[in-house]
């Protein structure tokens, strides 16, 4: 039994619509500092799904090299957030905001908690993980930057120490 859902959801002004058919509707807080930059705010509520299943009905995002590794959608009109897709990857994710209906996605985890922002963290029992146990992203992270600490200074930096 799947518990897939098809959802629809886009960016604040309108411009870019999008409907996904999500296999697993749960979503994550991720707490990492370039999520927090990118969505103005102290986490990023996100969904990942498979790329095939997204369909762009309007303008598709504008996107956002972010790093070496991955790029981020957002309404080029009004700067909404939309995606997050490693480069490399047959899935991405969708901000959990820009759907129509965000109540459909309940979250449950958090990523990337040794950033979190504590002060603005209200203990709710989620499994939480940190971004340097994910090894997906310290494989990619590694193969793009060498030995360089993952995180927003080796980006910005450019930085690299193979």
């Amino acid at each position: 039994m799947s518990d897939a859902v098809e959802l629809e959801g886009g960016c604040l002004c309108g411009a870019v619509r999008y409907r996904v058919r999500i296999e697993n509707p749960e979503g994550y807080y991720c707490h990492c500092r370039m999520c927090q930059l990118a969505f103005g705010s102290v986490f990023a509520p996100w969904v990942n799904v498979a790329v095939s299943d997204v369909q762009w009905l309007a303008a598709s995002p504008k996107r956002y090299r972010s790093s070496r590794i991955a790029e981020r959608g957002f309404c080029a009109e009004c700067g909404t957030p939309l995606s997050f897709h490693f480069i490399d990857s047959p899935r991405m994710d969708l901000s959990v905001g820009s759907l129509d209906d965000p109540a459909r996605v309940p979250p449950t985890s958090h990523f990337a908690v040794e950033t979190r922002v504590a002060p603005w963290h209200v203990p709710d029992g989620l499994l939480e993980q940190k971004a340097s146990d994910y090894e997906a992203l310290t494989t990619r992270w590694r193969q793009a930057y060498g030995e360089a600490e993952p995180g927003l200074t080796t980006v910005r930096t450019g930085a690299s120490s193979d």
